[in-house]
């Protein structure tokens, strides 16, 4: 895969709650030779623009904030009582290594486990204590306090076959995706304005792309994700279609979800041979579309998934063949809308 570095770079950082100034100086550190402008706002996030002057805007977004824990309070004896932070899975914290984001650098600790613990039915953020091996509330008050984020404590790992494993694929790939493309289409003379924004708050309450939207302006979006695949056991082909990894990136027939633009990424990947899956749905997406096809007076908006395995889990799983496809089929669609102006 290309520039894995910088995906790497990306995957490395850490983005629960308020947090997304390192983030930001990655991608500002990554892309300052590339976009014309880099904007930034109050709330964190960071909007990179290919071709300001031109009339035409495609606003391409995806998340950088990331699911998790938020510390709420330091018992006395130092352990430090948390939160959830978007929709974790709580079965798959206790005994995990974290990383806790402070105001003064990282932070290592472990969530606590019992064999009485692993036993309840209806575990919650509530239940957990995370030890970070302070022996009282004056030791990690010195480190730690309430509102810090805390992510799962787990590497990138290369698998067989061009597939990986790393925590927040979901929505660094999404990223990484549109950052890329930016820069295809840069190279490959795109004329028209492309806004690549990487926004707050999705796993929470979307405010990062409704912020987006209203300051960009733009006339279409497209929105970058990932979905579930259903190639493994538990999941249902039947709910939503058969996605799979290694088979492209996914569009989305959705009522918020404009035709026209749909046909439109067909068409693109067609004729540059690029595969491209199909998935279904009836309601809300659970994305920043569901935020940017409302704002202004109406942003038609496309939704372009990554397949994923294992989401919201310390070791979710992607394919190098879907990113690249993902890549390319967006640098397409703005090459082929800049055809047209």
């Amino acid at each position: 895969m290309k520039n894995e570095k910088f995906l790497t770079d990306i995957l490395n950082q850490i983005s629960v709650g308020g947090f997304p100034e390192k983030l930001q100086e990655v991608l500002q550190k990554e892309m300052a030779s590339y976009a014309d402008e880099i904007r930034t706002d109050a709330i964190g996030d960071t909007v990179c623009v290919l071709n300001p002057q031109a009339e035409k805007k495609i606003l391409l977004a995806a998340h950088a904030d990331e699911i998790g824990l938020m510390v709420t309070h330091i018992a006395e004896d130092g352990m430090l009582h948390v939160s959830r932070y978007g929709g974790i899975i709580p079965h798959t914290y206790p005994g995990q290594r974290v990383q806790i984001e402070t105001a003064n650098g990282v932070v290592y600790g472990v969530v606590q486990i019992t064999r009485e613990l692993m036993k309840k039915q209806d575990l919650s953020a509530s239940d957990f204590l995370v030890d970070i091996g302070a022996s009282c509330r004056e030791e990690a008050e010195k480190l730690v306090e309430p509102g810090d984020g805390v992510v799962f404590d787990t590497c990138i790992r290369k698998l067989v076959g061009g597939r990986f494993t790393a925590r927040a694929l979901d929505d660094r790939l999404g990223v990484f995706i549109i950052m890329e493309a930016l820069k295809r289409a840069k190279e490959r003379g795109c004329s028209c304005g492309v806004y690549a924004g990487a926004t707050v708050g999705e796993e929470t309450t979307k405010n990062g792309a409704r912020w987006t939207a209203e300051r960009v302006k733009p006339d279409a979006a497209i929105v970058v994700d990932v979905t579930y695949t259903s190639d493994y056991a538990g999941v249902r082909e039947g709910d939503a279609g058969r996605v799979e990894l290694g088979k492209g990136p996914v569009l989305c027939i959705n009522p918020l979800i404009v035709k026209s633009m749909n046909a439109k990424m067909k068409t693109c990947a067609e004729k540059s041979d690029i595969a491209y899956q199909i998935e279904t749905g009836s309601g809300m997406t659970c994305t920043d579309a569901d935020q940017i096809h409302f704002a202004n007076e109406g942003i038609p908006t496309v939704l372009v998934s990554i397949p994923l395995r294992y989401m919201h889990s310390p070791a979710e799983v992607a394919d190098e063949k879907d990113v690249e496809g993902c890549i390319e089929l967006i640098t397409e669609f703005l090459l082929d809308t800049s055809a047209d102006l």
